[in-house]
């Protein structure tokens, strides 16, 4: 156990965490109840007061620190990551590697972005006033992740807050907590002052406990809309940051490279078992390149070998939990019996879900307006590019959009009327880099990650103006 979770974990019984593809035992960890929020609040008060009188350059030295640390031990992280949430073993190794990353740009940002000179000579009658702004700490962060990506958007809420100068209380996932509770240990050999994360593994009512209190000045959650939901009505008067999913559309114009645009829409489609929330989900494909592409992109699919993630030529590790494969089968089940076309897979064993390929999914099908999270991809035929456009907005929420062209008018046509935080050009649809803005259009779209992005939403300008009359 970590030591932000020593003497916090309420008397109950240890949970289990599992490895998804064979179920066996990966570790153990004590679950928090929500009658210990005062214990949690206590702790994470005495950590905002120490965040707090950190220099910037000894936030930034611990960011680096831990970074370098992470990169040294990176295939111990990476083995950890396939064990207690099945990603690939390439897949984990890449993980790894941005966790670096966006520690380092954290630590960077400590450093460079403390606020600027404002110009109150501009302004007609003051003239005589000099002064600035400070980015100055919110105060004590509540961080909650997902199961998906166990390192790396835990270090993307965590960097982030302490360049800043906050104390964070961190609710990692129950089916992954052991990777946060790796990395949160580096920060505390780096240097980090241990009360300044406090760590909390526990369910719906620890979560509810937590974005409740007062002192919470920040709720940064990644995961479902009902959750997103339900903390939007129950935080009360604070900030909120929320990366609740998409429904990826990718744009296939007949001008585009084929090959490339077919190899990157079968990784875009599969990586992560398909649980990315920037997962390409749906691919339009111009009518006279349609027969061809499905061609192509189905025979590259049934390359693809699913099985045991520790082994270095898998390419398809498990999805989280059975119940996850189940949901992917009912939702291929479910568009099957209203006329789609089952293209290839669909043939489930326990958690693993082959990846899946549809074709002329009814539009009111779950697996056509819902993010399917799992390694499920639908194919559709269109005309003009307008078709195309109308097709991948329909849905209330986006994250990311791509669209595979040699026309740069078409493009950046398309980039400037598809409604997504991101559209890639010549790229699938779950490209990241952990420097830029990463968030949603339209329905929930609150915040934007990317270090210097939430960095700034984790801090608070402050202005010091001087009266020289």
């Amino acid at each position: 156990m970590t030591a932000a979770m020593l003497h916090i974990a309420s008397v109950s019984q240890p949970v289990a965490v599992r490895n998804p593809y064979d179920g066996t035992i990966v570790g153990e960890v004590k679950s928090t109840g929500a009658d210990r929020i005062g214990v949690l609040m206590q702790r994470a008060r005495i950590g905002a007061a120490a965040s707090r009188r950190l220099p910037r350059h000894q936030r930034a030295a611990i960011l680096e620190k831990t970074a370098q640390l992470i990169e040294s031990r990176s295939e111990e992280f990476a083995r950890l990551i396939v064990r207690e949430a099945g990603k690939t073993i390439v897949q984990a190794r890449k993980e790894t590697a941005r966790c670096v990353n966006t520690l380092k740009l954290s630590a960077e940002e400590a450093k460079r972005n403390a606020g600027e000179v404002i110009p109150f000579d501009a302004y007609a009658g003051s003239e005589t006033r000099r002064g600035w702004f400070t980015r100055e700490a919110l105060g004590i962060i509540a961080a909650i992740t997902p199961y998906n990506d166990p390192l790396n958007l835990v270090a993307h809420k965590l960097g982030p807050a302490l360049a800043g100068g906050n104390a964070v209380l961190l609710k990692p996932s129950e089916l992954t907590p052991l990777s946060a509770l790796r990395l949160v240990d580096t920060l505390v050999e780096a240097g980090l002052p241990e009360e300044i994360i406090t760590i909390a593994i526990g369910g719906a009512d620890l979560g509810k406990a937590i974005i409740c209190e007062r002192d919470i000045r920040m709720v940064s959650f990644t995961g479902g809309f009902a959750t997103g939901e339900a903390i939007a009505r129950t935080a009360g008067l604070k900030k909120l940051a929320m990366d609740l999913g998409g429904n990826a559309p990718v744009i296939v114009l007949s001008d585009c490279d084929f090959e490339q645009a077919v190899a990157a829409c079968i990784s875009g489609a599969f990586w992560a078992a398909g649980q990315n929330c920037i997962g390409t989900q749906r691919i339009l494909v111009q009518a006279p390149i349609y027969e061809r592409f499905r061609e192509a992109f189905v025979a590259g699919t049934q390359k693809l070998r699913t099985g045991n993630p520790e082994h270095e030529d898998t390419d398809v590790g498990p999805m989280i939990s059975e119940a996850a494969a189940a949901r992917a089968e009912a939702m291929t089940s479910e568009a099957i019996e209203a006329g789609a076309t089952l293209l290839c897979g669909n043939n489930r064993k326990g958690t693993l879900f082959p990846p899946t390929v549809l074709e002329s999914v009814p539009q009111t099908c779950s697996a056509w307006t819902d993010e399917v999270f799992a390694p499920l991809v639908m194919l559709q035929p269109f005309a003009e590019l307008s078709d195309a456009i109308g097709i991948a907005n329909e849905p209330e929420y986006s994250l990311h959009a791509g669209i595979f062209t040699s026309n740069i008018g078409h493009a950046m046509h398309a980039a400037e009327r598809i409604d997504a935080g991101g559209v890639m050009i010549n790229d699938s649809s779950d490209y990241r880099f952990d420097a830029m803005p990463f968030g949603g259009f339209k329905y929930g779209s609150i915040g934007r990650e990317g270090v210097r992005f939430a960095y700034e939403d984790m801090t608070q300008p402050k202005v010091i103006c001087i009266n020289q009359s």
